[in-house]
């Protein structure tokens, strides 16, 4: 039930981009990455998913070494999309949905019911029935994005590893994608999700974990962990706090905040 980072140190072109990260995630949770551009977030995401090995530390799933898993195993259990992930020829949305099912299909066999199904579920969460037989060049970026998002879906994975999944989305698109993404959560998934709109994060994440350069310096509920200290010192920003209507509180970014050095970059904030 657990995804874990033990002591890892990622060092990339002889320049250390992660170091000392302990981390263990939890499924049935949402779990928002945030910290500012160059802090590591993406990178984080792409160990979590044994795309990049660390020099130090280990990286396990329930206790195992993730790299002791074949890769289809793996790709059944982890369920990853990165940016720029498209699929570089003319397939259909269906098609590029379809490509989520691989991982539990034999060599050269094709669609199962069980994997139609899926699909179809995929393209429906993601409002992207109505484009399933558009190829991807025609497609809007926005509507690239949700095909894409609608592809790890469709794998069904008991972890979903999204980077900066509301980017090129209209402001309607974006709240379903993160509603989406919580509703994976609840039903068992773990989701990990790096994102750069705080108010979103905030709004939506069971967890939030803060990476500056290179480093975690919060980890915690929303708002145990976007504090006004720390939305100073690491993001350069205030914030106006309230609560909406339906009883909900939120965290809106509001100004440039004249001193972003209140705190040692070594403190860590836990909730």
């Amino acid at each position: 039930m657990s995804l874990g980072l033990h002591d890892v140190q990622v060092t990339l072109d002889s320049r250390t981009i992660l170091s000392d990260i302990d981390l263990l995630l939890k499924r049935g949770r949402f779990v928002g990455l945030v910290g500012p551009n160059g802090a590591g977030k993406t990178t984080l995401l792409r160990v979590l998913a044994a795309l990049v090995p660390p020099v130090r530390g280990r990286v396990t799933l329930e206790g195992r070494a993730l790299s002791s898993l074949n890769r289809d195993e793996r790709a059944r259990r982890i369920a990853a999309l990165f940016q720029g992930a498209g699929v570089g020829w003319p397939m259909t949305v269906r098609e590029i949905v379809a490509l989520g099912r691989l991982p539990h299909r034999r060599a050269f066999s094709g669609l199962s019911d069980a994997d139609g199904a899926a699909v179809t579920r995929a393209l429906a969460r993601t409002d992207v029935g109505h484009l399933a037989d558009r190829t991807e060049p025609s497609l809007s970026s926005g509507e690239r994005m949700r095909a894409l998002l609608a592809r790890a879906l469709a794998v069904e994975a008991e972890w979903l590893l999204v980077d900066e999944p509301v980017t090129a989305l209209d402001p309607a698109h974006q709240l379903d994608a993160m509603a989406l993404l919580r509703a994976a959560s609840r039903e068992g998934a773990g989701v990990v999700a790096v994102l750069h709109d705080l108010a979103l994060a905030a709004r939506f994440c069971d967890r939030i974990v803060v990476l500056s350069g290179g480093r975690l310096v919060a980890d915690g509920r929303p708002e145990e962990a976007l504090t006004d200290t720390l939305l100073a010192r690491v993001f350069g920003v205030t914030a106006e706090r309230g609560e909406a209507t339906d009883g909900t509180r939120y965290i809106l970014p509001w100004a440039r905040s004249r001193s972003n050095t209140e705190e040692s970059d070594d403190a860590i904030i836990t909730g």
